[in-house]
């Protein structure tokens, strides 16, 4: 099966990459930071997740899968405090348990300085 990419919404301002790309039946999205549907960032970082999860299920549903096909997620956070609010809206997003496996990591900046979460995560596609 040849390599299948997935372009950032027309809004998202984004580098030179695909937001997902499918090999086999594996789905790699890229990092994806917390902008609205008009491509901007609020500044509240509950926001900004909501947005994260929004367009990570977006490319997901284009890939044909959901968040129950997620197997790794990995989350970046700018700011230390927002560790618990991001588990508790975690829960909610991509639960219930099982959860996929997780790496959070504090990172001291992302490309935006507003950006306060950026997601990568990879699903499986497999069917069966």
């Amino acid at each position: 099966m040849p390599i299948q990419h997935f372009a950032p919404p027309p809004h998202a301002k984004a580098p030179p990459l695909s937001f997902a790309t499918r090999a086999g039946d594996l789905l790699f999205a890229s990092g994806i930071p917390g902008f609205d549907a008009g491509g901007a960032l609020p500044d509240a970082f509950e926001a900004q997740f909501a947005n994260v999860v929004v367009n990570i299920k977006r490319v997901l549903e284009e890939a044909g899968a959901g968040v129950r096909d997620l197997v790794k997620v990995n989350v970046l956070l700018t700011r230390a405090s927002d560790v618990a609010a991001m588990n508790a809206l975690y829960a909610g997003a991509f639960g219930p348990p099982p959860y996929p496996a997780r790496t959070t990591c504090v990172v001291q900046a992302l490309p935006d300085p507003k950006m306060l979460i950026e997601i990568e995560a990879v699903a499986s596609l497999a069917k069966g």
